[in-house]
């Protein structure tokens, strides 16, 4: 008599399925921080040293992380940058704000504007 093993079947497909689903939300969208909290993140390139944005470190209620495009080569295509330099503001993983350079590769936008974004985010959580 041949035993059925339908019903086994389905339960490995699905539950691998399953796993690969919690697999790759892990890997993807993720955040480049180490929390679960708001994270400022700039993006820039050696040959660009001379636009950093310095006082992205000043920022408050926030971590920081700086990331070199040249030598994190897979960043500028997991991130889609552009243009250097750039800041993204994560919260909770998730990418909430994205502040661009100009065509002279200077950021623009201020520490006012942009601590303005991370206090409206705080604001929003409550």
């Amino acid at each position: 008599m041949k035993k059925n093993h339908t019903v086994w079947k389905l339960f490995g497909g699905y539950f691998l399925v399953l796993l690969l689903m919690v697999m790759s939300s892990s890997v993807f969208g993720q955040s480049p921080c180490d929390n679960d909290g708001i994270c400022v993140v700039q993006f820039n390139a050696g040959f660009n040293a001379g636009n950093k944005v310095p006082w992205v470190t000043e920022l408050s209620d926030c971590d920081n992380v700086f990331i070199d495009i040249q030598k994190d080569t897979k960043a500028a295509g997991k991130y889609k940058i552009v243009v250097v330099p750039t800041i993204i503001i994560f919260n909770e993983g998730e990418e909430v704000a994205r502040f661009q350079a100009n065509i002279m590769m200077q950021m623009e936008s201020t520490q006012k504007e942009i601590q303005g974004k991370i206090d409206e985010i705080l604001m929003d959580s409550f």
